[in-house]
């Protein structure tokens, strides 16, 4: 009997989530043809076809949609049988720093599981702007990070790419205007400066009727609706949703996120660092 190669599986959940084969490739870091080969190998090891054409993409067959599950639960036990191997012995203290956006959106149920196999290990989280972040993983008083990335960097260990979708409160905004109303993060900020750069290329007018230093800020303008922002889907919650279409806003690109591993750091730190590669994607990814 052929067994479920977990690398397949991987693949296959990235096309799940990922809604292509294309962003699927992405995800993994692999290229099309090589992502197309590994979902042709793992039909051949379930003995059923997984995906089938569907409009002008693929979807999932019904062997496909029973494989979800098990896929899921599969490496949900890989994961946790790896980090109960390396965190039995392991001791010492992980100082971890992060953006706002995953802080509340994926790396805590990470954590956690990180805390349960490991529990000798210490573990210090800061939460801060990318930059800051950057220095301090450079003074050597972070071990990892999880940045917005601007350039290749030799101490990326892993790279999530999120597409950046425009939000507004579910209400809606509270007067339309001519000029579109923004919140942005104080400069500097790469949505603030993707936002920006989408609406000078469109033409269209805008004002920054909300700035902040802080996600919190952002987040209490935008639901109020006196403007609307720009971020990725783990931005969309607690009233927050994407902006309709009838705004006509224009296309913008993807955000990259680098998690980024101080040089020489133990291994408990290396050991986060891989299950943050790992897991930390946005499930149900849609862009």
């Amino acid at each position: 009997m052929e067994t479920l190669d977990p690398d397949l599986l991987r693949t296959f959940l990235a096309f799940v989530d990922g809604g292509s084969l294309a962003r699927a490739a992405s995800s993994v870091g692999r290229s099309p043809s090589a992502v197309t080969a590994q979902m042709q190998r793992l039909e051949e090891i379930v003995g059923e076809p997984l995906l089938a054409p569907q409009g002008r993409g693929r979807g999932l067959t019904p062997a496909g949609e029973d494989l979800v599950g098990h896929a899921r639960r599969i490496l949900a036990a890989h994961r946790e049988a790896w980090l109960a191997m390396k965190g039995a012995r392991a001791a010492g203290r992980v100082a971890i720093g992060t953006t706002q956006d995953f802080a509340d959106s994926g790396l805590p149920d990470l954590l956690r599981a990180f805390a349960v196999s490991h529990p000798r290990v210490g573990i210090e989280l800061r939460v801060g702007r990318s930059t800051e972040l950057a220095q301090a993983l450079r003074s050597g008083s972070l071990d990892l990070a999880i940045v917005m990335r601007q350039a290749a960097m030799p101490d990326e260990i892993g790279i999530l790419r999120e597409p950046m979708i425009w939000l507004c409160s579910q209400k809606g905004l509270a007067s339309r205007q001519e000029e579109l109303p923004l919140a942005l993060l104080d400069p500097y900020c790469g949505f603030r400066e993707a936002a920006i750069a989408a609406l000078d290329a469109a033409g269209r007018r805008y004002r920054i009727a909300a700035g902040s230093a802080s996600l919190a800020g952002l987040r209490t303008a935008v639901n109020a609706g006196v403007a609307l922002t720009l971020r990725t889907a783990r931005f969309a919650h607690s009233g927050i949703v994407e902006a309709p279409r009838e705004l006509g806003l224009p296309q913008v690109p993807t955000a990259e996120f680098a998690i980024r591993l101080r040089a020489g750091a133990g291994g408990p730190a290396r050991d986060l660092a891989a299950l943050l590669s790992g897991d930390l994607a946005l499930p149900g990814l849609r862009g």
